[in-house]
């Protein structure tokens, strides 16, 4: 089950996790590494962002503090991010801490909102197909093509990506969302053991308060 908070729209979420779980991920990792981008002013306004949304000066520290959470675990042998400004951005921070280049894997990219890009996503219902947007099984589709693509190798992958992007990650593992888990720049650690994956909430929590998934 994802976790229930006040301050992050669920509205559609039931179907996002039932067509993200049908069938089961299975990427040849059974282990990896998941950081969403720091926060952006459009996080913080709840505002549904444009492909190159910068991070604010609080996703610029956040992703520094988780930079240097996953430099001090180590053990990473490779960066696949969304190109998308917020994540790039902090797979580059990240990057430079593990001295490693990060690679692009556009399938990563969060969901797109065409025409409601720029208005406010404080009611953001997953469910709806947005004008000149990604349609929801168009977006869970790319998505699980792009996870399976970039954990298809037993090398340690870190993977830069968003909150839709979590979303869509937890329910395909079968695995359930904590609130703590969707925190901007929180570093996941992801293993499987047998047939479950779990969680691990990395380091302490990313500074600020918790942001609108987009």
């Amino acid at each position: 089950m994802t976790a229930v908070d006040p301050r992050i729209s669920r509205l559609g979420l039931d179907v996002l996790t039932k067509l993200a779980g049908s069938p089961p991920l299975q990427p040849r990792a059974s282990r990896f590494l998941f950081l969403r981008h720091g926060a952006t002013d459009g996080n913080v306004n709840k505002i549904y962002q444009r492909f190159d949304q910068p991070l604010n000066e609080l996703g610029l520290g956040q992703a520094r503090a988780a930079a240097a959470v996953l430099a001090a675990r180590g053990g990473i042998a490779r960066i696949l991010a969304s190109d998308m400004s917020r994540a790039w951005r902090t797979a580059g921070i990240a990057g430079e801490a593990l001295g490693l280049a990060a690679t692009v894997e556009v399938r990563l990219r969060e969901r797109w909102y065409g025409d409601l890009v720029g208005t406010s996503s404080a009611n953001l219902d997953w469910a709806n197909d947005p004008p000149n947007g990604d349609t929801l099984r168009d977006f869970i589709a790319r998505t699980r093509e792009g996870l399976l693509a970039a954990l298809d190798t037993e090398a340690t992958t870190l993977i830069v990506a968003h909150g839709g992007t979590l979303y869509v990650l937890a329910a395909a593992l079968g695995v359930g969302l904590e609130v703590d888990h969707m925190h901007n720049a929180s570093p996941l650690a992801f293993e499987r053991v047998g047939a479950t994956w779990r969680i691990e909430a990395l380091g302490p929590r990313a500074a600020g308060e918790l942001l609108a998934p987009t």
